[in-house]
């Protein structure tokens, strides 16, 4: 199916297919070249075979191919609309805006690094432990010493 290096990359957005295959043009790239000038297949593609990109036909193929290339990725629907909005504001917005306060209150000198570094460290989907305060000390000793709190 390739007859060099390749790339794979899975294009995620609303009607992902079709605005991928309108980008693409038409899988004979000498039609394509005559038809869709711009596309990407009249401008990298040297014939029917040798089209230079791929882009899967259907929904079902999309899947499939995706699970070959990538078996690690987790398919879920792409939210759109108010669904969109409610999913962000309930699990993006709070923690972006905790993110960029703090960027504000820092003033580092590369600021997109220090996000993305405070991003990664402030995950809220990564599970922390937290060191119990209430938990007895132990001595070198083995032995146990309560603790008091006040």
């Amino acid at each position: 199916m390739s007859s060099g290096p390749l790339v794979a990359m899975v294009l995620a957005r609303h009607c992902a297919i079709s605005y991928w295959k309108e980008l693409i043009g038409p899988s004979n790239s000498i039609k394509a070249k005559e038809t869709h000038p711009d596309s990407l297949r009249a401008i990298y593609g040297t014939d029917d075979l040798r089209n230079a990109v791929h882009g899967s036909l259907r929904f079902s193929s999309a899947e499939r191919e995706i699970r070959f290339m990538f078996p690690e990725v987790i398919l879920e629907p792409i939210q759109v609309g108010q669904a969109a909005k409610d999913y962000l504001n309930l699990y993006v917005n709070p923690t972006l805006l905790a993110g960029l306060t703090a960027l504000c209150k820092h003033k580092p000198a590369d600021p997109l690094i220090w996000l993305a570094d405070w991003l990664i460290e402030h995950n809220p989907n990564k599970p922390r432990l937290q060191h119990d305060q209430r938990a007895p000390k132990v001595m070198e000793s083995g032995m146990q010493v309560a603790s008091s709190s006040s």
